[in-house]
């Protein structure tokens, strides 16, 4: 029985797979999926520095597509290099969107995709879409932010100047000192206070509690004692006091008349003034007054 292949038809067959899978696998290392349905576009840039084959295209953040191939227009008027670039099979493109070219910081490019949403009409498979080159960040940096840090520098340098004198200055040492001797006092302080407060303060805090148990025991009192029964009383007592005082200041009754008689008054200042003369005269003559016979 004859084999169905030659033994040259099967090493033929196996060069042809494995070239298959060496193309295929080539293209996954890239991230390049072949089985993946894709429309192509075209887009033309002046400089393509750092973007390579397989370079990420995103629309707002999120990857839709890769970089296909890079190559260079000889035939166009001017030097332009073209972008085959391979997008999502449901991704649209509306009409005058752009494509731009972010570099980043640690080297390597890719493509962001600007869609123009003011339209409704979508660009076909292999069209052209317009590349743009962003803002050279290293550039921007030169331009802008250079020339500022020039002029900063000499201030810089005198705020150096003048740091370095604050801190050789002795009173800066002596300043440390005192804030030194400063911690130490506010350490001894804070020992002090832990102590009054875990020696003392209980005291205080049991002297506290003792009083507000008397002082609510007092309440108790007060709140069992009859203040309208007082008050009564003491307005009863006001107004005894008030008659009184009305009967002093009267010319009706001895007491008032006593009180109030001018007349009554100087006879008996004149009376006591005479008294006070004649005990005065009989201590100084007695025999005017007192006569003593023997026989």
């Amino acid at each position: 029985m004859k084999h169905a292949f030659t033994k040259e038809a099967k090493i033929g067959l196996v060069t042809i797979l494995s070239l298959v899978l060496l193309y295929i696998g080539i293209n996954f290392l890239k991230g390049i999926n072949l089985f993946k349905p894709v429309n192509h576009y075209f887009v033309s840039f002046a400089n393509v520095e750092d973007l390579t084959v397989s370079s990420p295209v995103y629309v707002e953040g999120y990857k839709v597509g890769l970089v296909r191939s890079i190559s260079y227009d000889y035939d166009a008027a001017s030097s332009n290099i073209i972008v085959e670039i391979s997008l999502d099979k449901e991704m649209k493109i509306n009409k005058d969107s752009y494509i731009v070219i972010s570099k980043s910081m640690l080297g390597g490019a890719d493509l962001h995709l600007h869609l123009n949403k003011y339209v409704s009409e979508y660009l076909k498979s292999g069209s052209a879409i317009e590349g743009r080159m962003e803002d050279d960040m290293m550039a921007s940096i030169q331009e802008n932010i250079l020339p500022n840090i020039a002029a900063i520098l000499p201030k810089i340098d005198s705020i150096m100047s003048g740091l370095q004198a604050i801190v050789n200055h002795p009173a800066l040492s002596s300043s440390l000192t005192h804030i030194e001797q400063t911690t130490s006092n506010l350490e001894v302080s804070t020992r002090e206070l832990n102590r009054l407060l875990n020696s003392d303060v209980p005291v205080i805090m049991g002297n506290l509690k003792t009083m507000s148990n008397n002082f609510s025991e007092v309440s108790s009192h007060i709140k069992a004692l009859d203040f309208e029964k007082t008050i009564r009383e003491v307005n009863g007592t006001l107004a005894n006091l008030k008659i009184m005082t009305e009967k002093l200041n009267s010319n009706e009754n001895s007491l008032g008349l006593l009180m109030n008689d001018k007349a009554l008054y100087e006879n008996l200042n004149r009376t006591t003034q005479n008294a006070s003369d004649l005990l005065l005269d009989l201590r100084q003559n007695p025999k005017r007054y007192v006569h003593f016979s023997i026989f």
